[in-house]
């Protein structure tokens, strides 16, 4: 028996106590948990139920179905579409041919059960016209292994006994879902349908035993496809085998800045680092090459990861990186030109402007995969998607051989008007999307709050810190706020080199690379001058100059590798600006800054790279610098106690308002976004007013 089965997670007394809606989304729920049976976003669950019309009173058949952009996995009740199954009925008569499909797709809204704003899917037609109350459509890797086969039709028939019917490849949409019921209506004993090159269809007149179909359906072709694959060579074996991971990492590190800097012109990528089991053994097999020209077959996955990937010429026994990166811009010109190639032969009419050719996934033998999109999310889940694609064709030819779709085929899909149409909807980018942001001292209160203010703008970061207690507590508070693509976060310490280098490049190895580099990692000191240890000198010209210095250094080589431009901002103080009594080792150092990223500016310009400064005063809310003796420090030195400095620094300033994190955050923001674009070597003073501090 298969150790790799899917469980019956059906739970009677959950169950029990949900309404008709609510047992529609928990036997959605629980298919879409493991991507097994469907990616993120692929597939669609419904039920036909009985509801109160909100018109008439009486009660009516309404389909509820996944709505446009939802995933099974992770929706609500609102996910769902509702549509009056009377009206959908009615469509059939309006119905032209298959020519005319995208017009059809117009009167859906008229069907809208109750006003649900939610759009209905393409799918929509597929569910409403099979005769049974709950249907699902999934995407399972054992089933698609058949339904991408050569001979997939005789292989349903020889797997599933006649439970389980097979339809040929069709574009979803009315024709399909009038092909559904006729498969159907005429086979009465069937538990579902087998769509080529596409997934399965399964159904009953109840919840819980459509769910059970499901799962019994891919568990038998699960079982199948092991017994028959045993013993059997896959992907023709084994050619490479996988370097070590330290040297795994330093391959992607340099890889995937070059090659975002090199497919960014039409928008910036974000990249993500796979390197399971599943694609090691086919990056490392024998059949890398041959199957991936063939490209994917499910539609759901070559939409995510383009027709074909791109793979890597690495090889892992040679270690041939540099020949690699030399001839990256001549491997790249060819993927794009051949996919114009592509785009010219299946172009239609009326077909959408060809859109980024760059790849989206790329395969290093010996190493793993990486893949890029717009956003983190987009890139990992593009990754997740070609997996399943991996263990389709694993299935596939150890039972028949893997075929793609064909390329017209394919292509009807990617350019569909319905697709562009949903493109088109999209929200605009913020402003920050596709950058990629590092924060040293990112646990602290300004580190943090700029954080948040930078993800707020679609920026993903890289959280930096000695701390790593509370390194963990920040990311954890970044990650429930904006998602868990969002953020990484590493230890580091400013002042060690080592430390300092394996940071950068885990910004790579994270998120492909880095745009906007923010210094603030910092202490604080009071002390007179005779009483200034070297100690104490040494440790601050550490942590705020030669920290600051390696941080930029390193961060610049990869700006600069990565050819892409880029913004740093040097957190420094009003301290670097005009001088405190007591604080002789704080001042020189934050003087030190601002030097610094004059430099930078000066030598960054000819590259794109802007540098400028933000100079906060007594921010002391939410500050670790103000939590220990720096705090006792300046409130003896003001004759105060510790509980009333932040107003005796709310009184001195001009405008006699307190600072706070987010005030810097916002400074920050301003200086890393395109709305100074034209500014680098700039100060900004956030002190609420602070004449000696005016910037002469």
């Amino acid at each position: 028996m298969s150790t790799n089965l899917l469980a019956n997670l059906w739970n009677d007394a959950d169950a029990s106590l949900m309404s008709e809606p609510e047992l529609l989304q928990y036997r959605s729920n629980l298919l879409g948990s493991d991507m097994r049976v469907t990616n993120y976003g692929g597939g669609n669950t419904s039920a036909k139920l009985q509801m109160d019309d909100p018109l008439t009173g009486q009660t009516t058949t309404v389909l509820w179905v996944k709505g446009s952009g939802g995933d099974i996995g992770s929706m609500g009740l609102a996910g769902f579409s509702t549509l009056y199954l009377d009206k959908l009925n009615q469509l059939l008569s309006l119905y032209p041919g298959v020519e005319f499909e995208d017009e059809m797709v117009a009167y859906l809204p008229h069907c809208t059960f109750n006003l649900n704003s939610r759009a209905a899917s393409i799918d929509t037609p597929l569910h409403a016209y099979l005769p049974y109350l709950h249907v699902d459509h999934l995407h399972p890797d054992a089933v698609i292994a058949i339904a991408a086969s050569k001979n997939s039709q005789q292989l349903t028939e020889d797997i599933f006994n006649g439970e389980i019917g097979w339809l040929p490849w069709r574009r979803p949409g009315f024709q399909l879902g009038m092909d559904l019921h006729k498969i159907a209506t005429e086979n009465p004993h069937l538990k579902g349908v087998v769509l080529e090159s596409h997934g399965l269809f399964t159904w009953a007149n109840d919840n819980k035993e459509c769910y059970l179909n499901s799962l019994n359906i891919i568990n038998k072709a699960q079982i199948w496809l092991e017994q028959q694959g045993a013993g059997k060579a896959v992907f023709g074996g084994k050619r490479f085998n996988t370097i070590p991971e330290d040297k795994r990492r330093q391959v992607v590190s340099r890889l995937m800045p070059l090659i975002r800097g090199k497919t960014s012109e039409k928008q910036r990528q974000i990249g993500h680092f796979n390197a399971c089991d599943e694609v090691l053994q086919f990056v490392n097999s024998m059949d890398l090459e041959r199957l991936a020209k063939l490209g994917t077959s499910c539609p759901d996955h070559f939409l995510r990861t383009k027709i074909r990937p791109f793979v890597v010429a690495y090889d892992p026994q040679k270690d041939n990186l540099d020949e690699v990166i030399e001839s990256l811009d001549r491997s790249l010109a060819d993927y794009r030109d051949d996919y114009a190639g592509y785009y010219q032969r299946c172009k239609r009419d009326n077909s959408p402007a060809m859109r980024d050719p760059n790849p989206v996934i790329y395969l290093i033998p010996g190493v793993g995969m990486l893949s890029f999109a717009k956003d983190k999310a987009t890139a990992r889940i593009a990754g997740e998607f070609y997996v399943n694609a991996i263990n389709v064709m694993r299935g596939a030819n150890s039972v028949s051989e893997y075929v793609g779709l064909p390329e017209q085929e394919a292509f009807d899909i990617e350019y569909w008007l319905l697709e562009e149409a949903k493109l088109q909807r999209m929200p605009k980018p913020k402003s920050l999307a596709g950058h990629i942001a590092l924060v040293t001292g990112g646990a602290g209160g300004i580190g943090l709050a700029t954080a948040k203010r930078l993800a707020t703008e679609g920026a993903n970061i890289v959280l930096m810190d000695i701390d790593e207690e509370t390194l963990a507590v920040a990311k954890n508070e970044l990650t429930n706020e904006f998602g868990k693509d969002c953020a990484s976060s590493i230890k580091m310490d400013v002042t060690h080199e080592e430390d300092v280098v394996r940071a950068i490049k885990h910004c790579a190895l994270a998120f492909g690379g880095l745009d906007i580099v923010v210094s603030n990692a910092g202490i604080a000191s009071s002390a007179p001058l005779e009483e200034t240890s070297l100690e104490l000198w040494n440790k601050n010209q550490s942590i705020l100059s030669t920290g600051y210095f390696l941080v930029a250094r390193e961060a610049f080589a990869l700006l600069k590798q990565q050819n892409m431009g880029g913004n740093m901002v040097f957190i420094a103080s009003k301290n670097g600006l005009v001088a405190s009594a007591n604080a002789s080792a704080y001042c020189v150092a934050k003087a030190a800054e601002i030097q610094l990223s004059r430099c930078v500016a000066l030598e960054g310009a000819p590259l794109g790279i802007r540098s400028n400064v933000v100079n906060p005063d007594a921010v002391l809310r939410g500050s670790k610098i103000w939590t220990g003796k720096w705090k006792e420090e300046r409130a003896s030195a003001y004759q105060l106690s510790t509980d009333d400095l932040e107003e005796h620094y709310r009184q001195r300033s001009m405008l006699k308002l307190n600072v706070l994190p987010e005030d810097i955050a916002e400074a920050i923001y301003f200086f890393a976004s395109d709305a100074s674009a034209k500014s680098t070597g700039n100060i900004l003073n956030v002190d609420a007013g602070h004449a000696p501090s005016f910037t002469r």
